[in-house]
């Protein structure tokens, strides 16, 4: 009789010190992460980013480097809060238009988060060249497509997230994280570019290859006689009448 309550004792000591282990490996994971996500960091470079050669394109404080294209004194939807890049779609008496880097770029790897409102329609310009004759940043610089999934256009291949957009489906499926921030990654050199989205390739085109003629002769673009024939300009930011929010947007030259 004393033997089985001794036996007894030892498995209910055992199952309660399991129990209180992994409550307590449970409560340094919670800590872990609530520690991490508490002090995460954005808008900075390690240093190793500054040894691989990134550079900021956005502070986290300020819109220096950047501009309002054909209009870089205007009081434009274009703010920063709480260390966003955020586009203010609620205030007319802003003035709207897409925002662009004071500097253009070759060859170049540009990464960056990026939130849509719902039901948003976004992108990122590359190539733009930023002329008073032509109008807006589209007409000459091809685009990264940001879209919310619950837009309208969502499903359409040509137009999903990271498409080179109207051109070419999604080269691998991917979701975009509706409500949460997606990472955005560009990469051109000498006219070949690469998109990727939430670290997924998702387009691939050569702008030098004849068939890129051919292509945008299929399309609408074939109005514009500037639109895809750069392979070096700024960089662009969509305004289309939606909120958007960008953050720890970083490039380096190749």
């Amino acid at each position: 009789m004393h033997t089985k309550i001794t036996i007894l004792s030892f498995v209910l000591f055992a199952m309660v010190s399991c129990k209180n282990e992994s409550k307590k490996e449970g409560t340094q994971t919670w800590r872990t992460k609530k520690m991490a996500l508490e002090n995460e960091t954005h808008n900075q470079l390690l240093d190793v980013e500054k040894e691989q050669g990134w550079e900021l394109l956005f502070d986290g404080k300020t819109l220096n480097g950047w501009h309002l294209y054909n209009n870089p004194g205007a009081n434009s939807v274009w703010e920063v809060v709480d260390g966003e890049l955020h586009s203010n779609a609620n205030d007319e008496s802003l003035t709207a238009g897409d925002l662009l880097t004071d500097k253009p770029y070759t060859n170049y790897e540009l990464t960056l988060e990026w939130k849509i409102s719902s039901r948003g329609n976004s992108g990122i310009f590359i190539n733009v060249q930023e002329n008073p004759e032509i109008p807006t940043a589209w007409q000459t610089g091809p685009e990264y497509q940001i879209l919310d999934s619950e837009h309208m256009d969502y499903n359409l291949p040509e137009k999903r997230p990271g498409c080179l957009y109207v051109f070419a489906p999604q080269k691998n499926a991917v979701e975009m994280k509706p409500g949460e921030w997606n990472t955005a990654r560009i990469k051109q050199v000498d006219g070949k570019v690469e998109f990727y989205l939430n670290g997924v390739l998702t387009g691939e085109q050569d702008f030098n290859d004849p068939e890129w003629k051919k292509m945008i002769a299929a399309t609408h673009f074939s109005k514009y006689a500037e639109f895809g024939k750069a392979t070096q300009g700024r960089i662009a930011l969509q305004y289309w009448y939606f909120e958007t929010w960008f953050r720890d947007i970083k490039i380096k030259e190749l």
